[in-house]
This record gives structure tokens, C-alpha cells and sequence, in this order.
């Protein structure tokens, strides 16, 4: 199978993941959801409120030293294969433009320019694309807003102005990139191609013009050499001709190119007539040189999966150990009361009780001391998915010799508070102080 083969079909899983993972769900819970407007973030199928986004910091951690691990490892093979920008290019030209509306005689030649006439093939070929691009920038929305809630909210387009706004720059910044940046996106707007270069070494995989076999094309200046022939190589510039970037990668490697490999099917395709190999592989600087196998395995490229294992691992756990509720407790004001018969004292507590799990749920709560009870609220109370309500929680306790002992020492409170109708899964224990006279103040 040819790169080029093995890179659409990467495409057409990558399109189809894409869209189909949003419209995943279990017990209402997406794999990946940030979502504004319900103040939520999903993960992994489990729900976070805006006050437990720690696990943002671990998914940038693993991003940022994935993009690290893979440049390392294969310099710029996201570029080339997994990209957004690379697969709207490919729909784009290779398929509307010219395998479609023939605005373009060939896939294999995209150094020609575009068949004179045709506006009609030119504007149905721009029409389709912007309906791409505009369910392009539907399922991106849809990481952000669930897409039963986008299209019950575009049926209301008056209140719900910014979600039209938001979809509107998408959909222009798709198509600006794909229609009219085209391969200038990857070279001056792209902030990624800045710092590859600075994670490359001569171990790390690239697109490579064999130099040994195919003899210098280039002179040291970059300058192309004329009328000599010490090499393999024919100069056919079968390898030119089919580059997207519009470089000549015989001249070395060079921050346009992407690694698409496309110039190493037109290359093989030429050598098979002298039964020979291509002089375009993807290989490494070192493995050019000393004729052996590329070293993937070295101190880099073996220190990141260890630390994206760690942080990945610590990311599942504590998403599999995270509570369904919160619960924060603040002392009113007025430190105590004592009863008119001075038989009981008061504590006066705020408690926020918040659900963050995906379903509705009674709560309630229990003081896990015996020498103080509950006054107040006496019954239970529900709250929806993501509701949050606070109770005035009045706790009391006899005055007795046990407390009088104390010598008005706060007296240590452990509140327990629970889901009613999941008592054992979802609760929550926080400590709180039961402040009281001293005894002094009791006689």
C-alpha cells in the first residue's frame, strides 16, 4: 500500500472518530465535553463542575508532551497525516478540485495551475466545500455544546445569537485556511512548524532524498546543479511534481515540508521500472549515512511515554475515584446561642450542597458525633444535575458535665452528607468546629 493510500485512510478514521464521538454517551456523559453553558467539563464519560478542572491540567500536560514525543519520533508526521488543515487541503483540491470538477488534471502533478474556464466546476466545487466546512465547524461546536442541545438551540436563532456568531468563525476560519491560505497556512500561520525544529535531531524520522544513492541535486548553497548525473537519480521531478508544499525535498529538509510522503510514492513508482528501491524514504539522517536501521529507541523518545504514562495513569484514577457531589461548610457569624433554659447550646452552619453527578438525587446529611444533633432542615431536599443549593443547618447539643468539662474547646464535627438514594456511593465528609461557652459562662 502506497503512503498516500495508508494516509486517506487515516483521514477517513480520523473524519469518522470525529464525528461519531460526540453523539457517544453513557448515562448521559460524554467522552470529551467542555461545555460553557452547562459549567461542566465531561471526561472520560465522568462529569467535573467548573471547580474540579484539574484534570484540564492533565490533558495539557499529556498534549503538549505528546506533540514533544511524536515530533521527536517522527518530526512532522501530524502535519502530514493527522492535521486538520492537511485533511481540508486533500478534500479540497485532491478530491473536489480535481477528482471531482477536474479543475486540476492531476493529483500527481500539483505544480500546474488551475484549467482556465470552468467557473461553474469552480463555484460548485467552492459551495461544497463551505457546506463541509460549515458541518466541520458544527462538530467542532459539538466538544463544547452536546449536539442534541446545538440543534434544539439553532432552532431558536434569536436567543441564542452567539452560538450562530461563534459557528459563523469557524466555518469562515475553515475555509480560509483550506480555500485561500492553502499550504501558506502551514508555513507563516501555524505556530507548530516554529518549534519542530527545535525538537529534531539526526535520529528522528523524516521524509529523506537519499544522497548516496541518488547523488547531489543541490550544491551546498541550495543552488540546483546543472548537467551532472553521479547518482541514481534521473531527475524526473516526479518527486516535485506531486509535493502539496511545492518544495523539491532532493534539496533537504525544509520547514514546508510536512512529511506527507507523497514525493516517496512518485519516486517508487519510477525506480520500480529499474526494479530499483525509491531514493525518497522516511527515514533518519543517521540511517542515511551508516546504511542501518533508524534507532527509535533513545533516551527522548523513551522519557516521554514514560511521563505521559504517569500522568495518563494519574489521570484515569483520579477520574474513577472523583464524588458526584460537593459540600462546603461555613460558620455563621453569631459564634453560639444558648436556650432561654439554658439547656441546650446552637451552632448556626451554611452548608452548599451542589450535584455534579448526571443525575437528579434527594440529599441530606448526618453529624457524625453523637453529643450533637440536628435541629434543622429535618427533611431531605433533591437537586437536579449541576443545581446547587445552601441550607441553614441548625445543630445543638445539651449542656451537660460532659461539655461543661470541655471548658468551651471547640468541640470537633464531622458532617456526612449523602444521596439518599445512593447512600453508600455518593457522599462526601467534611470537619467542622461546634463552638459553646465556657463553663463559666454556663453556671
Amino acid at each position: 500500500m502506497t503512503y498516500r493510500k495508508m494516509r486517506y485512510a487515516g483521514f477517513s478514521i480520523i473524519t469518522l472518530v470525529s464525528l461519531i464521538l460526540p453523539w457517544i454517551t453513557i448515562e448521559g456523559k460524554h467522552f470529551f465535553l467542555l461545555s460553557f453553558d452547562k459549567k461542566q467539563l465531561q471526561l472520560f464519560f465522568t462529569t467535573f463542575n467548573m471547580s474540579e478542572l484539574w484534570p484540564m491540567l492533565f490533558l495539557l500536560i499529556i498534549l503538549f508532551l505528546g506533540i514533544f514525543f511524536i515530533t521527536t519520533l517522527g518530526g512532522r508526521v501530524w502535519c502530514g497525516w493527522a492535521c486538520p488543515q492537511t485533511i481540508f487541503r486533500v478534500i479540497y483540491r485532491d478530491l473536489l478540485q480535481t477528482k471531482i470538477f477536474g479543475l486540476y488534471r492531476s493529483i500527481d502533478n500539483k505544480q500546474k495551475p488551475m484549467e482556465k474556464g470552468k467557473w461553474i466546476q469552480k463555484i460548485l466545487a467552492f459551495v461544497v466545500f463551505a457546506l463541509f466546512a460549515i458541518a466541520a465547524a458544527a462538530d467542532l461546536l459539538w466538544y463544547f455544546i452536546p449536539p442534541d442541545d446545538f440543534f434544539m438551540y439553532i432552532r431558536e436563532p434569536r436567543e441564542h445569537n452567539l452560538l450562530f456568531v461563534i459557528w459563523f468563525i469557524f466555518t469562515m476560519l475553515i475555509m480560509a485556511a483550506a480555500v485561500f491560505l492553502k499550504e501558506k497556512f502551514c508555513t507563516y500561520v501555524c505556530p507548530y512548524v516554529r518549534i519542530q525544529s527545535t525538537m529534531l535531531d539526526n535520529d528522528t524520522v523524516q521524509t529523506i532524498y537519499d544522497t548516496i544513492r541518488g547523488g547531489e541535486i543541490y550544491d551546498a548553497h541550495k543552488q540546483k546543479i546543472e548537467g551532472k548525473k553521479d547518482g541514481e537519480c534521473i531527475r524526473c521531478d516526479a518527486c516535485v511534481k506531486v509535493c502539496p508544499a511545492h518544495i523539491d525535498i532532493r534539496a533537504g529538509m525544509q520547514l514546508e515540508c510536512i512529511n506527507c510522503l507523497e514525493c516517496s510514492d512518485a519516486c517508487e513508482k519510477i525506480m520500480a521500472r529499474s526494479n530499483a528501491a525509491s531514493l525518497i524514504n522516511w527515514t533518519s539522517p543517521n540511517a542515511v549515512q551508516s546504511r542501518g536501521k533508524v534507532k527509535f529507541i533513545r533516551f527522548r523518545t523513551a522519557a516521554y511515554p514514560i511521563v505521559i504514562t504517569i500522568a495518563l495513569v494519574g489521570l484515569l484514577f483520579m477520574t474513577t475515584t472523583k464524588k458526584s457531589m460537593i459540600l462546603n461548610i461555613n460558620r455563621d457569624t453569631e459564634l453560639f446561642r444558648v436556650s432561654k433554659d439554658l439547656q441546650s447550646i446552637e451552632n448556626v452552619y451554611k452548608m452548599e450542597f451542589e450535584n455534579i453527578d448526571s443525575k437528579e438525587h434527594t440529599f441530606y446529611f448526618e453529624v457524625l458525633n453523637p453529643d450533637i444533633k440536628i435541629k434543622s432542615p429535618k427533611t431531605p431536599f433533591k437537586l437536579k444535575p449541576g443545581e446547587a443549593n445552601i441550607k441553614v443547618a441548625i445543630l445543638y447539643t445539651d449542656i451537660n458535665s460532659s461539655i461543661k468539662e470541655q471548658n468551651g474547646k471547640p468541640l470537633p464535627v464531622v458532617v456526612r452528607a449523602f444521596a439518599v438514594d445512593d447512600k453508600d456511593k455518593i457522599f462526601i465528609e467534611k470537619k467542622a468546629a461546634f463552638i459553646y461557652p465556657n463553663a463559666e459562662s454556663m453556671r
